[in-house]
């Protein structure tokens, strides 16, 4: 088998499998982490997480965005897009509270990524009245 396969001269396709989801290298303002991964939360709508991952397709990388709440470990919004764009975060985000309508402060938590830190979406949770919460780099 191996003097076919150099006889034919085949070579194994590598298929990255890991995609990187954020973006810390951007000069727009983080807030301090006071969530500091204590994710053990009393009460719903107390503190929020969020993510980025990614399923890859045939037609290519899907990202996915997630709004989970600590308290019942439910994901209450999510948003999936062919790009990883700040709507994608906005969306989930907007989902959430749509669904959640907390009252009160959320401590809202999140990674360094631009989608998060942008100016857009920090002015949507002040909007919903939430704790902008973002974590230390390389701490997830």
């Amino acid at each position: 088998m191996t003097r076919i396969i150099k006889k034919q001269q085949w070579r194994a396709r590598t298929v990255k499998k890991y995609k990187a989801t954020t973006n810390s290298k951007h000069s727009l303002p983080v807030q301090e982490n006071m969530l500091n991964q204590d994710f053990m939360a009393s009460k719903p709508n107390e503190k929020w997480v969020t993510d980025i991952t990614y399923v890859t397709t045939g037609e290519g990388w899907l990202y996915l965005a997630s709004v989970m709440d600590r308290y019942s470990r439910k994901i209450i919004g999510w948003h999936m897009s062919d790009r990883i764009t700040k709507e994608l975060v906005l969306q989930a985000l907007k989902q959430a509270y749509g669904r959640q309508q907390p009252d009160g402060d959320v401590l809202h938590h999140s990674d360094r990524g631009s989608q998060y830190a942008s100016h857009d979406y920090q002015k949507q949770l002040q909007v919903y009245s939430m704790i902008g919460d973002i974590s230390y780099k390389g701490n997830c």
